[in-house]
């Protein structure tokens, strides 16, 4: 339930506002004057919205304003007094209320100046995150995770924060692992370093060596110029391997050895390379398992589980399930334009009874569609039909859903089932020593050929061909006048 504090000197007054408040679904909190009001917002930072009356003998509301800017209490604030002037609405709003009335007011404007406060706060709140994201700042702060299932999640990555240890987040899709790897780098001393994400599961597997540790130019057939690798580009920063188990099997033993040996060798390059990076690696299923039955390398598993760290799914975390929809609702009715306030009790309450098999992103996804489609204040339980299908098993709604991209019931990560990887058919390649006709080529014709790849890898240079061949340059340019080279390599100097 949401605490709204009141503040004023007049007791009738402020039992009379405390009673709208609670009988609107708030939890009224009351203080009598302006230095008991910021002690009380002082020691709880999760306080809703303020109503502030701007007339009080020891510090007025504008003082009470002025102080929670200095000490960077971000409650939203809503004036009332008995003075309409002018004057003192603008001082107001320039002091940073987020809105203003005059006594006595109705109680249904209250409500609303309460609710519209509420999303305000819960809106910028959301900006906040997301600019502490990009920054590479965030912190536990900038997370819903007031659930007591979410503590020990919560501890552990203020504990990894502190030191470079390689940390594996374990957890069923959309749980929001990325969101604790993000916070773990933006409470370390690699905040605002760079934080480079990589989905294993979504590289083909002929890519990933050139992804992960880059390649050089000539490495392979497109490879016109040199490429950095995620490991290069996360330099001195923090590499986030999403679906760490999907990974290849031959990839896995080069990313021990540089994990083990902080070096990485791109595609081909002639030596290794140095990178300072922190590895947090996450994955939908069980690590153990996938090493049991073969899957992933046991010496990688115990590599990257040096610090685990499993987040719940959000049918064990339901007490967060309210402010993650309240924030939902504000971020996406800010984005369609509407004027969606909240969410029914009733629809509240459907909400979570459901088990949620798609986690937070699931839940993100079902917010998203209801404020698009609502045409209410509030979203109701006609503007889930999903999960009200789900929810009363009505057979033609659930057939008419089962197409869509959902899961149907939840699955823990430890009984997810390997992931199909499909067989890749190596590339037919001609044998050097054939001909077209499939016969055994000439010796001439092979020395030819050898000739021909050792000018191109060399860019025309006859000295290092000549000691690459291990032949002297006399010897070169009489094979390649007797193989009828020297006048291709003349018209392509001039």
């Amino acid at each position: 339930m949401t605490r709204v504090l009141v503040v004023d000197d007049d007791p009738v007054q402020l039992r009379l506002t405390a009673e709208v408040a609670n009988r609107a679904g708030f939890k009224a909190l009351t203080a009598t004057s302006g230095e008991q009001a910021l002690n009380l917002l002082r020691d709880d930072r999760n306080i809703g919205a303020m109503i502030l009356d701007l007339v009080m003998p020891d510090l007025d509301g504008m003082g009470v304003m002025d102080a929670m800017r200095r000490e960077g209490l971000t409650t939203p604030v809503i004036i009332q007094t008995a003075n309409a002037s002018l004057e003192t609405v603008i001082s107001a709003m320039r002091n940073g209320a987020a809105d203003y009335f005059v006594k006595p007011v109705a109680p249904e404007r209250l409500v609303i100046s309460l609710r519209n406060a509420l999303k305000l706060d819960i809106l910028e709140t959301a900006i906040r995150a997301e600019r502490a994201k990009r920054a590479g700042t965030l912190s536990a702060s900038d997370m819903i995770a007031s659930a007591p299932a979410m503590a020990r999640v919560m501890m552990l990555s203020a504990k990894a924060a502190k030191s470079s240890i390689p940390v594996l987040i374990e957890g069923e899709t959309g749980v929001g692992k990325e969101l604790i790897a993000r916070i773990i780098q933006g409470s370390g001393d690699r905040a605002g370093k760079p934080f480079i994400t990589v989905n294993c599961g979504a590289i083909p597997p002929n890519l990933v060596e050139s992804v992960l540790f880059g390649h050089k130019k000539g490495a392979f057939t497109g490879a016109i110029a040199d490429q950095q690798g995620k490991f290069a580009e996360a330099h001195n920063g923090t590499l986030f391997l999403d679906e760490i188990g999907e990974l290849p099997l031959d990839i896995q033993v080069k990313l021990l050895r540089a994990l083990q040996e902080g070096e990485i060798e791109p595609v081909g390059a002639s030596r290794p390379e140095r990178v300072n990076v922190r590895v947090i690696s996450a994955t939908n299923r069980r690590l153990l398992n996938l090493a049991k039955s073969g899957e992933f390398r046991e010496d990688l598993y115990y590599r990257l589980n040096v610090f685990p760290i499993y987040v719940p799914p959000l049918r064990e975390r339901r007490e967060d399930l309210s402010a993650l929809v309240g924030m939902f609702i504000a971020r996406f009715s800010a984005e369609a334009g509407k004027r969606v306030l909240g969410i029914s009790p009733a629809a509240l309450e459907l909400l979570m009874a459901y088990d949620w098999p798609g986690n937070i992103r699931q839940l993100e996804n079902a917010v998203y569609r209801a404020v698009v489609l609502t045409d209410g204040a509030f979203l109701e339980s006609v503007d889930f039909p999903q999960i009200v299908a789900q929810q009363t098993g009505r057979d033609s709604v659930l057939r008419s859903v089962e197409t869509l991209p959902a899961p149907g019931a939840p699955m823990h990560i430890d009984t997810a089932p390997a992931r199909e990887r499909p067989a890749l058919e190596p590339m037919a390649t001609p044998d050097r020593f054939l001909d077209d006709a499939g016969e055994i080529a000439s010796l001439a014709e092979i020395e030819r050929a050898a000739i021909v790849f050792a000018i191109e890898h060399h860019g025309g240079r006859m000295s290092r061909v000549a000691r690459a061949l291990k032949i002297g340059r006399s010897t070169l340019y009489r094979k390649l006048h007797e193989y009828g080279l020297a006048e291709a390599l003349l018209s392509d100097a001039a």
